[in-house]
């Protein structure tokens, strides 16, 4: 009886390192819930960004949220300028 005890220990540790590999599978992706700011399609206005308010994490704002929004603005300068010229 003893031994059968020892066998499934022995199976436990066991399956417990194959687990930690990740030889059975992964975590899912990580779910953001950060509510994602409200930004009108098209050209924006100064009204536009100043009505802006980003999602605060816990490191202060979601950095994926502004580099998307600086992405788009610099975008739209470049536009700007290349019909200027």
């Amino acid at each position: 009886m003893e031994w059968v005890l020892w066998m499934i220990a022995v199976a436990i540790l066991g399956l417990a390192a194959v687990a930690s590999t990740g030889r059975l599978g992964e975590f899912p992706a990580t779910v953001t819930d950060t509510p994602r700011p409200h930004v009108p399609e098209g050209e924006l206005s100064g009204d536009d960004l100043r009505g802006l308010r980003f999602g605060v994490v816990t490191r202060g704002y979601s950095m994926q949220q502004v580099d998307e929004l600086l992405d788009r603005l610099a975008r739209q300068l470049d536009a700007r300028d290349h019909q200027d010229a």
